[in-house]
């Protein structure tokens, strides 16, 4: 992408009772109805605490000048100005092992005709973050472990099978299990001092869809012997601190490239470990963060421009979290134009949002928001002063994106407008909420907030920039409310309201968030009404597993909404605000981007 700025325009840089096969579809989330639409995410704490920046290399960070009640960004123009380490080798010679990796690996493909070995196999590349350059093997190979026959007696080896499976849209009955419960029908005791097989489990169950008491017990059962475990020290690496990460976020909800790194350094130590693999994803990794390195160069040097030139100082600068969270969803190097497109939104929507949030009056939301439905040059003379800069940002933004793409692509663009005039809507009616002091009851407020998720967008964009990689259908899925975007959307939701919650921050034009709204409305006490949206919060990550098996033809775009949804805990855990209070992820940065692995 070009890297040359042009001010002002500079925005370039741009019931079937089977083991395995189809579920019976169950009927989708309907789509949200009357009663306003709704609001959020990168929505940010404003009583920020100062904090240092802290080293993750050799380099000094230097935090930006603070210029708003938000606390300065940690990374100020350190990837502007960094000059990524010479590589370890040769960039030739690093490509050329590469690629004589890679056929090796295609030749274990080819060669591994057991079924339990193929899976390991297929486990290895995808933890190890090396997938996305085996696709076809990926997919010929779950095709054959869904053809075969499948009898192990390791808990273990049928915990993959059921995971692997489900991650890859094929539904396994829960029935597979059944061979390790007892006449009561309980898992038997012995499988209770078998961790990896327990861990498997564990990590399984989560694939569970609605209406599957069963892997609600395989949950439980595999948490409680797992904690009991790790409590009683009994545990070795690396097996423990597999444990205690699962215990924290399961594997299905990881932010992949975070837990790959965390793999990188076990893989080596387990039993089935094939070294040529571990070679290879190093290789890979150092490889792709010099790309990475060289986008986010650019793109902080755009959020730059764009900040100096609108001048919008109330604003969050949080250029590499908004990076962040479209690697979360693309990480692959022939998705650069995708991936910047959609960080870039991410930036249109920060300004939109604390503006709208922390800064404008009523009056002035009013005319932002007739603006952005306007769309049009001539609809800056409703602006103030202040927002009229954004407002040529923002339209200059969606014209050259339009630009950028291929004529079957176009299309996507105009939706993707369409979402962010629905998101200024959204805020906007938040907005005229708390002006009229209006008291949402807990479903309206649901409604409303779902939407101003900024989830429905950020599907949108996902799709932009892919071509024919993305089909009409597919497009759809991610954009006519459905079940997946829905279910993602109340995720981020009610995340973001629970870390704000525990956290205590309140915005000037903040309303009443969910759990507010909750504790007000049914009287109960906040650990009542926590349990009950956490509960909710679970029900959703059923409906993605339902949309994943339902939905199969359009694999690719499921799973960048699931991306996406991995990346909300991630982000909003419990207690933190990670994009607001961007110190929380300063290590992980600096490991996925600065800090190369070891040859």
């Amino acid at each position: 992408m070009s890297t040359s700025i042009p001010l002002p325009f500079f925005f370039s840089h741009g019931v079937v009772h089977a083991r395995i096969g189809h579920r019976p579809i169950q009927p989708s989330v309907g789509l949200l109805s009357a009663g306003a639409p709704a609001k959020v995410s990168f929505r940010r704490q404003s009583s920020a605490h100062r904090h240092a920046a802290h080293v993750v290399s050799s380099e000094s960070i230097t935090p930006v000048k603070e210029v708003s009640s938000f606390e300065p960004s940690v990374w100020g123009d350190f990837f502007i100005n960094y000059d990524p380490k010479p590589l370890q080798r040769s960039k030739d010679w690093m490509m050329e092992k590469a690629d004589k990796l890679k056929q090796d690996v295609r030749i274990l493909f080819e060669t591994h005709n057991d079924t339990a070995k193929k899976m390991h196999l297929v486990d290895a590349v995808q933890r190890l973050g090396i997938d996305h350059l085996f696709q076809d093997e990926i997919n010929n190979a779950i095709s054959d472990i869904k053809e075969s026959e499948f009898t192990s007696s390791s808990l273990h080896e049928v915990a993959l099978h059921f995971r692997l499976l489900r991650e890859h849209g094929i539904w396994v009955s829960p029935d597979v299990f059944e061979k390790f419960k007892g006449e009561d029908g309980r898992f038997i005791n012995t499988i209770a001092d078998e961790p990896r097989a327990l861990l498997s489990l564990y990590n399984a169950a989560h694939l569970l869809v609605h209406d599957e008491p069963e892997l609600e017990e395989a949950m439980s059962f595999a948490r409680h012997h797992l904690e009991s475990m790790r409590d009683g020290s009994r545990l070795k690496a690396p097996l423990d601190n597999q444990i205690n990460r699962a215990l924290h976020l399961p594997l299905p909800r990881t932010y992949k490239r975070v837990e790959m790194l965390h793999y990188m350094l076990e893989y080596g130590q387990e039993e089935e470990c094939i070294v040529v693999l571990l070679d290879l994803a190093k290789l890979e990794f150092n490889l792709l963060q010099h790309v990475h390195l060289k986008e986010l160069k650019a793109f902080s040097q755009w959020r730059k421009d764009l900040y100096g030139y609108v001048e919008l100082s109330h604003v969050r600068d949080r250029a590499v979290e908004s990076y962040l969270w479209s690697y979360a969803l693309f990480y692959e190097e022939n998705l650069t134009l995708t991936r910047m497109i959609l960080a870039k939104i991410i930036v249109f929507i920060v300004l939109m949002d604390d503006t709208y949030d922390d800064h404008a009056t009523i009056e002035e939301c009013r005319k932002l928001n007739e603006a952005i439905q306007r769309w049009d040059e001539s609809a800056i003379s409703l602006l103030p002063e202040y927002m009229k800069k954004f407002y040529r940002a923002l339209l200059n933004y969606f014209r050259e994106t339009e630009a950028q793409v291929e004529a079957s692509d176009k299309y996507r663009v105009t939706c993707m407008k369409k979402e962010f005039q629905n998101l200024s809507t959204y805020y906007l009616q938040e907005f005229e909420w708390l002006h009229q002091n209006y008291k949402p009851a807990f479903k309206e407020r649901v409604a409303l907030s779902t939407l101003s998720s900024t989830v429905p967008l950020l599907c949108a964009t996902a799709a932009v920039g892919q071509g024919d990689a993305v089909t009409k259908e597919s497009f759809e899925l991610t954009t006519v409310r459905s079940s997946a975007v829905i279910a993602c959307a109340k995720i981020m939701r009610f995340m973001n309201d629970i870390a704000a919650f525990k956290s205590g921050r309140k915005n000037k034009g903040d309303a009443a968030n969910t759990v507010e709204c909750h504790i007000n409305e049914h009287k109960v006490t906040s650990e009542v009404a926590l349990d009950k949206i956490e509960s909710m919060i679970e029900s959703e990550w059923r409906t993605l597993n339902q949309v994943r098996c339902d939905h199969q033809k359009q694999f690719h775009v499921v799973q960048r909404v699931m991306n996406l949804a991995v990346a909300v805990p991630f982000f909003y855990d419990k207690k933190k605000d990670a994009y607001t209070f961007s110190k929380y992820h300063q290590g992980n940065v600096g490991n996925l981007f600065v800090n190369p692995v070891t040859l």
